[in-house]
């Protein structure tokens, strides 16, 4: 299977669909129980996608701030040798300043020395000496709480980040299981529909989908998705071969309209489940089958990569996916290979 586009959610296991009889009719809008369900999925969609983005975030700041509290900790370990060393130094001038009697023997030095002038000048470079070590042990201590109070700021911001990581974690696991939960209720919805024979009509989701950039008159019918089986395979599900290109994506999906143009047919029932096909300029015809949910009405004026549909598993599917087709006529059986027919049209999947 093939991934495209920026994949934020996991994909439902690969399906295939089989193609059964014809179709039963649309109906009107709906505002109903299922509308507030395909608003619902669609609202949890984003916050998956937007907690996954925060979690993501938050997981690189931690692994830069482990970094930085790493390269911390190496400078302590290297200043503390250093200041070992300092302090073994200091030690041997401490030894030998008790070897030679200290200020008593200095004092001796000075009575009996035949040249007391040359004496003290060495008295006093070993007494700068000794400043000068005492001065930098000061300053590597100084240093040394420098580092030990980062270091310490550093471990503190760790589990600070740990801690957010996993609140993160807490949250996304809860926005997935009320998404799943949530999506099994349209399908559910969807598929007392399909079993009545009438379709619920037309959902409002609040909003119609972003627009494709300038210029863009053909888009892909879903934004994220797997690809799995391809036009004209074969399986033992068709009765046949299959007629379209299948799109692994989870239920409740946003479904495009791959080109401007207008909704001729919204039916239910059949191996399709619940359809839309929309007529393009130039002839050709596009289909979205085993859907959950509409968001058009037969007639509709649609634009390229408008909302009109969400993605389920009704009529003869063994799973989530979006059943995509384009036709030469409405018509199950005048399909052509839509891989080739979107990448003729700048559009490659």
């Amino acid at each position: 299977m093939r991934l495209r586009h920026r994949d934020r959610l996991p994909l439902v296991p690969v399906v295939l669909c089989a193609l059964l009889g014809p179709s039963a009719p649309g109906a009107m809008a709906s505002d109903g129980p299922q509308a507030s369900t395909s608003a619902e999925v669609l609202q949890l969609f984003e916050d998956a996608a937007k907690a996954t983005e925060t979690y993501e975030q938050g997981r690189r700041t931690a692994e830069v701030q482990r970094e930085k509290a790493g390269r911390l900790q190496r400078q302590l370990n290297a200043l503390q040798d250093e200041l070992d060393t300092i302090r073994e130094e200091v030690g041997s001038v401490a030894r030998a300043q008790y070897r030679t009697g200290g200020t008593l023997a200095l004092t001796a030095q000075l009575l009996l020395s035949r040249n007391p002038d040359e004496l003290l000048r060495g008295r006093r470079l070993a007494w700068q000496a000794e400043l000068a070590v005492d001065q930098l042990l000061g300053r590597a201590a100084k240093a040394s709480r420098r580092v030990s109070l980062a270091e310490g700021k550093a471990q503190a911001a760790r589990r600070e980040l740990d801690a957010r990581e996993e609140r993160l974690a807490t949250i996304k696991r809860s926005i997935e299981a009320k998404l799943e939960s949530a999506q099994w209720k349209l399908q559910g919805e969807a598929d007392r529909s399909v079993a009545a024979g009438t379709c619920s009509g037309a959902v409002q989701l609040g909003r119609s989908g972003g627009k494709p950039p300038r210029g863009v008159a053909w888009v892909a019918p879903v934004e994220h998705y797997g690809l799995s089986a391809g036009f004209n395979s074969s399986g033992q599900r068709w009765a046949k071969r299959h007629t379209g290109q299948d799109f692994a994506v989870g239920i409740g999906t946003p479904v495009r309209a791959i080109g401007a143009g207008r909704v001729i047919s919204v039916s239910c029932g059949g191996g399709f489940g619940i359809e839309v096909v929309v007529q393009h300029p130039g002839g050709y015809f596009s289909q979205y089958a085993h859907l959950a949910a509409v968001t058009v009405d037969q007639g509709d004026q649609v634009r390229t990569g408008q909302w009109i549909a969400q993605t389920g598993t009704t009529g003869n599917s063994t799973g989530p996916h979006l059943h995509f087709e384009v036709r030469l006529t409405p018509y199950l059986g005048s399909g052509v290979d839509p891989v080739n027919w979107l990448r003729e049209h700048g559009v490659w999947l």
